[in-house]
């Protein structure tokens, strides 16, 4: 039996687990900039805040993100977003959850 450990192994989710959360980065917030008319649209809210401090990542076929984003002073909200395999990449909204703080987890819901 070979195991890897290297720092790249440990950081990579397992096909259907998700990853740890992480710190969001720049190409997390485009990510969640490409749903943000889509969430707008659905829950009819304006969101001049939208920054994304944490994420999450599920492998499926493409990828799930989780993403925690901050839309007020002390206001999140969790978003499901499906990004699919090259080469169309697309991005959809899957899910989101409203009314979230910095402390809740970011778990998998659906």
């Amino acid at each position: 039996i070979n195991i890897i450990s290297s720092p790249q192994a440990r950081n990579m989710a397992l096909v259907g687990g998700a990853g740890p959360a992480r710190p969001a980065d720049a190409a997390v917030q485009a990510i969640a900039d490409k749903v943000k008319v889509s969430l707008e649209q659905k829950t009819g809210n304006q969101f001049g805040q939208f920054q994304a401090v944490q994420y999450r990542t599920q492998v499926v076929a493409g990828v799930n993100y989780f993403i925690k984003v901050q839309v007020g002073e002390k206001e999140y909200i969790h978003l499901r977003v499906y990004q699919g395999l090259p080469p169309e990449s697309s991005v959809e909204l899957s899910a989101y959850q409203l009314s979230k703080s910095l402390e809740d987890p970011l778990d998998y819901f659906s």
